[in-house]
């Protein structure tokens, strides 16, 4: 292989070797072993220019010409086979891959809020715009601050109605959202406008009206010159925002021990003959408003409850507590 005539032929050989081979490869990994077989550091090609040591030196320079149009040939039809095969395998991919846009798609259901938390948002959004705002506190309490700071001393009958949980001898689950009053008034010179929604537990045994578990929405409002007709004309307000004009509303008396005097809130549907609870309610006790630092000769206040679990069931004609805690979809759905 001395001269360049032999040359000549072992280039020629070799390239149609290489494209008879090239032509029979259907994929990367054996197109990769023919790349290094012939352009390797030890391929065929590298080996062909060891020759030129044995050329001589007239026909030296057409020698390397050859070779390097050789190893530029091979380098070529190697990028040609490779962009051939992605392209297959492109559209190979796009063929095993494509979607069926005539298909009927899958359905997915657009999630809600859950009616408690419908009810709930309406309520805050009512008294938000009347100016109040909105407090939270934790739901285990100390006995302090759901009782003693309430009014309701260790010996007080009225303690034994809540039927409490208790976690120690001095912490418990609070029984209603009252306490966070305590907290705010503790921290927060009048006027206090706030209303205090939340999760509650008493041991009440679970049937239609009754849930151990349950939400509640207290209103406290102290400010100097406040009376029970302030408190009737929010109420009022509130009435016939939430359930609609025609709602007729009215105060009977009752008891509570963090209130001096006491009512119970009615109301009755237009047209309608029987008169529905919907709340209790009346006037901060002194007692509670000397025990977070506040001068009850000077400042008065008033507070309400309401549970938001009644609300609701009021509004959609709900009768049974139990369904909200159920997660039956056939019931969520239709809210």
């Amino acid at each position: 292989m001395g001269d360049l005539s032999s040359l000549g032929k072992t280039i020629a050989d070799l390239n149609g070797e290489m494209a008879r081979g090239l032509a029979s490869v259907n994929d990367t990994a054996t197109l990769e072993a023919f790349r290094v077989e012939y352009l390797g550091r030890k391929g065929r090609v590298s080996q062909l220019f060891k020759v030129l040591a044995d050329v001589s030196s007239e026909e030296k320079g057409e020698a390397g010409r050859l070779l390097n149009e050789l190893r530029d040939g091979i380098t070529r039809a190697f990028e040609e086979r490779a962009t051939t095969l992605s392209g297959c395998a492109l559209e190979e991919r796009l063929t095993r891959e494509s979607v069926d846009m005539t298909l009927p798609g899958i359905s997915r259901a657009i999630g809600h809020m859950h009616p408690l938390t419908r009810v709930q948002r309406e309520i805050e959004s009512i008294f938000l715009r009347m100016g109040f705002d909105v407090a939270t506190g934790p739901e285990i309490e100390t006995e302090y601050y759901n009782f003693e700071a309430l009014n309701i001393p260790a010996d007080h009958p009225a303690r034994a109605d809540w039927d409490t949980f208790y976690i120690s001898d001095t912490t418990l689950l609070r029984p209603h959202t009252s306490p966070v009053q305590i907290h705010v008034m503790e921290s927060t010179s009048p006027p206090v406008r706030i209303i205090c929604p939340g999760r509650c537990y008493r041991r009440d045994a679970q049937d239609a009206t009754h849930s151990p578990v349950f939400h509640q929405i207290e209103l406290l409002w102290v400010e100097e010159g406040l009376s029970l007709a302030n408190l009737k004309y929010v109420l009022e307000l509130f009435t016939r925002e939430y359930f609609g004009e025609g709602y007729t509303m009215r105060f009977s008396g009752d008891f509570f021990p963090f209130t001096e005097p006491s009512v119970q809130v009615h109301i009755k549907a237009p047209g309608a003959s029987r008169w529905l609870e919907i709340m209790g309610a009346g006037m901060v006790d002194p007692a509670v408003l000397s025990a977070v630092g506040y001068d009850p000769e000077r400042v008065s206040g008033f507070a309400f409850g309401l549970g938001i679990e009644r609300m609701a069931m009021l509004k959609y004609g709900i009768d049974d507590i139990r369904a909200f805690l159920t997660n039956d979809l056939r019931f969520i759905r239709q809210f």
